[in-house]
């Protein structure tokens, strides 16, 4: 609940940045992120030790969770904030359907019916179409499975007992190089207001990130993903009052079809998981 609430506040202060590069935003937000990463990191002398596998793992992690986090951004300038938070929070669906192949969890029927039914909601948000309107919620749907997979390669570094700091500093330091670039050849100046928001966004997101990083690093989605989806109503809530956003009914629809699965889900996973412990007690 807390990482929801960060995100959504995250969202608010990138809105309110203004016109700057996507790019120049994202590399402000990483690099607020390294920073608060490597003072934990320092404080905590906890020897760090970088096996192979665990390498590959974090670049995965880090590439498709700057996808993730580029996609996202850009969708935030174009879209309502509710709407570009709703194609972000796709993520727990990418998530579950993505540990079939990287965590070789055997997925069920029920998987799949909720993976589709998911991604038919999508749909209502992003109003697909052949014109260049489209085109913000298409790649806040491509935003959406960047987050899954990166969610997924936390899980499986958990699973190896790699922690959330690490985790977060990896990924800040190579979205920081991946977006430096970019954000030097596109550099616009900003007012100390648009700096001091973009360094609230790192701030919050920062909080953020470690929230939802030892989130995926203890449960798995399945078990996360009721949660997550508040952060689409903290941003409807800020959109409304800061923004003056109103969802129209397709949006509406569409937040209400992947909210509903996520809840049905969660509910599912719970009764599943007592009478199997029922089971077992006799």
């Amino acid at each position: 609940m807390s990482a929801a609430f960060f995100f959504a506040l995250m969202t608010v202060f990138v809105r309110l940045a203004g016109d700057l590069p996507t790019m120049e935003k994202a590399l402000f937000r990483n690099a607020v992120a390294l920073v608060v990463s490597i003072v934990i990191l320092l404080r905590s002398k906890e020897k760090i030790v970088f096996k192979k596998p665990i390498v590959r793992d974090l670049f995965f992690r880090a590439f498709f969770g700057t996808i993730g986090l580029v996609c996202n951004f850009y969708a935030i300038d174009q879209m309502n904030i509710s709407d570009a938070n709703m194609l972000n929070k796709l993520s727990p669906f990418f998530a579950i359907l993505m540990s079939i192949f990287i965590l070789k969890e055997k997925a069920k029927k029920m998987d799949w019916i909720i993976v589709a039914i998911a991604f038919i909601g999508a749909m209502f948000v992003v109003k697909p179409s052949f014109s260049m309107a489209a085109v913000p919620g298409i790649i806040g749907f491509i935003g959406g499975f960047g987050a899954g997979v990166a969610y997924t390669f936390v899980r499986k570094l958990g699973t190896h007992g790699v922690k959330g700091p690490v985790i977060v500093f990896f990924f800040s330091a190579f979205s920081t190089l991946v977006c430096l670039p970019f954000a030097i050849i596109q550099y616009q100046p900003m007012s100390w207001k648009q700096f001091l928001f973009l360094l609230l966004a790192g701030i919050v997101a920062t909080g953020g990130q470690l929230s939802i990083t030892a989130a995926y690093t203890f449960a798995p989605a399945k078990d996360i993903s009721v949660y997550d989806y508040s952060q689409v109503i903290f941003a409807a809530i800020f959109g409304f009052f800061i923004f003056s956003q109103h969802p129209d009914v397709l949006s509406v629809i569409g937040y209400v079809v992947i909210i509903g699965v996520a809840v049905f889900k969660f509910l599912y996973e719970k009764k599943k998981a007592r009478k199997s412990a029922s089971t077992s007690d006799i």
